[in-house]
């Protein structure tokens, strides 16, 4: 028997009037995804558990099949497994995202969380910057991807609260900046970066270009690390993870499961969707489980671009869903979940707990009475509802 959760990161939604009242899964064209929820268990899953933050970190562990209220620390110091950064028991791991600030009329305003979806290349400049300016035996800085790198705190504070930068998109920045104990640390950190990515010559560079430039670092997310069973330990299977963002790849490494890097694989529209999916059925080869993870829907969501939304959305079924569906029947036995991890309304530009619309499928060809396709409203009529979603992957273990 085969598994593999397809994760279209975001893709859930709430519905819009430019589209007629239709949600994005409703209005994007979506064949194989609608196959799968007229043949196999169409229902509503809740990913994020009363009381947790509804991030992609919480979400997807519940879909990996962890319980995020017993084991969820933060996003961090996922995200710095997935780097082979290594944590003592009191460092705490924040996320870093490079940022464009923008001053207005004395005040400091959230342009952009992501500095314009600055490149790897350019953000790796930026860390390695931080590192010969601000480095110490205290505060660490490791490049990541795109706009999304890693600080450790060595035996840092972790009584603080700190706010995502991509819920504050066009926001004043001063009652959302880090607070509580240690906070006055952070935010000289992230002064200090102002001064940093002024004075260098990708600043410049970028401007000249017509690109915005990242002007700050912003830093949330933090935590020290987690315990988790292995993946193995478990439920009993090997498995691989295949994604483009560090925090997914960091819950994999903590399952103990293998890492599969696909080229091109950039967490955002242009990703390279088939290279994904190839390498899906090719680590089903050699491995009983697979979770294949787009980041796309999510940061159009996050960007607020409607149809960039619809575009992932399409592009997730028809290259990713549809030769998955195709290629899996070689094996014979298979299960396949399909879902987002957790709904980012484009009206919001971040994400929200509502349940999400979720398919098992492995398979079946009778088709049920009454699925329009996969969508909110459809899931929601079957009357399936996972009141856990960590529970999801024993459900689709037991039905194999």
């Amino acid at each position: 028997m085969k598994y593999i959760v397809l994760l279209g990161d975001g893709m859930s939604d709430e519905k819009v009037g430019e589209l007629g009242g239709k949600t994005p899964l409703q209005a994007a064209k979506t064949p194989n995804m609608d196959f799968m929820a007229k043949r196999g268990r169409l229902g509503l899953a809740r990913t994020v558990p009363d009381g947790l933050p509804p991030g992609s970190d919480v979400a997807n562990l519940s879909v990996f099949g962890y319980d995020p209220a017993s084991c969820y620390t933060g996003r961090s110091p996922l995200e710095a497994a997935s780097m082979g950064v290594e944590l003592g028991k009191d460092d705490v791991a924040f996320r870093v995202n490079l940022i464009n600030l923008q001053p207005h009329a004395g005040k400091l305003y959230m342009r952009d969380y992501s500095a314009g979806h600055i490149s790897t290349d350019d953000g790796r400049e930026l860390i390695e910057a931080l590192q010969e300016n601000l480095d110490s035996d205290e505060f660490q800085f490791y490049p990541g991807v795109g706009y999304r790198h890693l600080m450790v705190w060595r035996k840092g504070k972790d009584k603080i609260s700190a706010t995502p930068p991509h819920d504050i998109t066009g926001k004043e920045i001063l009652e959302f900046l880090p607070h509580g104990e240690g906070a006055e640390e952070l935010i000289n950190l992230m002064n200090s970066s102002q001064l940093v990515f002024f004075n260098h010559s990708q600043y410049k560079r970028r401007l000249e270009k017509g690109e915005m430039p990242a002007n700050s670092i912003w830093l949330w997310g933090h935590g020290k690390s987690p315990k988790m069973a292995t993946f193995a330990d478990k439920f009993g299977l090997n498995g691989a993870v295949i994604s483009a963002v560090d925090l997914i790849k960091g819950i994999g490494v903590y399952a103990g499961l293998d890492i599969i890097n696909v080229p091109g694989a950039t967490g955002y529209i242009d990703t390279n969707y088939k290279g994904k999916a190839d390498a899906a059925l090719q680590a089903l080869q050699e491995h009983d489980y697979v979770y294949l993870h787009v980041e796309a829907p999510d940061e159009a969501s996050h960007s607020g671009n409607l149809q960039d939304k619809i575009k992932a959305i399409e592009q997730f079924d028809s290259l990713v869903v549809g030769p998955v569906l195709e290629g899996i029947r070689q094996f014979g036995q298979y299960r396949i979940l399909c879902a987002p991890d957790h709904p980012t309304p484009v009206s919001l530009m971040t994400h929200t707990s509502d349940p999400v619309p979720f398919i098992l499928y492995g398979g079946e060809e009778k088709v049920n009475d009454g699925v329009a396709g996969y969508d909110e409203e459809s899931a929601a009529a079957t009357g399936l509802f996972v009141e856990e979603g960590f529970r999801l992957m024993n459900m689709m273990m037991a039905k194999a």
